[in-house]
């Protein structure tokens, strides 16, 4: 009796491709997360894991937490870049690259977050005592 080979729709699970971004030349996995980028308002995350967001490793199916590993500091035109890749803490598969940036704007604190598991944020906060955006006009 014959054994038939494998069509080419069954594909082994070594083999399995997921659905990846790249970002700095980092390869991310977008089957590891809940939502790919999700809108966090103005959570800006400089360090940590956003692990509501995570669903499990796409390589070894397990939930657990992320090891944080390249982690980089450099300052450009004043502004503070924090980078850090997201690993899989059983296996080391790379789920996401985390941006931080923090940099000051006339009487303003900025800060920016972009990661494909702890998602986009922005927020902009004031250094003065009294915010100038909450200031009303007196007539």
């Amino acid at each position: 009796m014959r054994q038939s080979s494998p069509s080419s729709r069954e594909v082994s699970s070594s083999r399995r491709r997921w659905r990846t971004f790249r970002v700095s030349g980092v390869a991310m996995c977008g089957d590891c997360v809940e939502k790919e980028y999700p809108n966090r308002g103005n959570t800006c995350l400089e360090n940590g894991s956003f692990l509501l967001n995570f669903t499990g490793c796409a390589v070894c199916s397990k939930r657990d937490f992320m090891l944080i590993t390249n982690k980089s500091f450099k300052e450009e035109d004043g502004e503070e870049i924090v980078t850090y890749d997201h690993l899989c803490k059983n296996c080391h598969h790379v789920v996401a690259r985390h941006e931080y940036t923090f940099s000051i704007m006339d009487e303003f604190q900025e800060y920016t977050m972009l990661c494909l598991l702890c998602g986009k944020a922005e927020d902009t906060i004031s250094i003065l005592p009294d915010d100038p955006r909450q200031m009303t006009l007196l007539f």
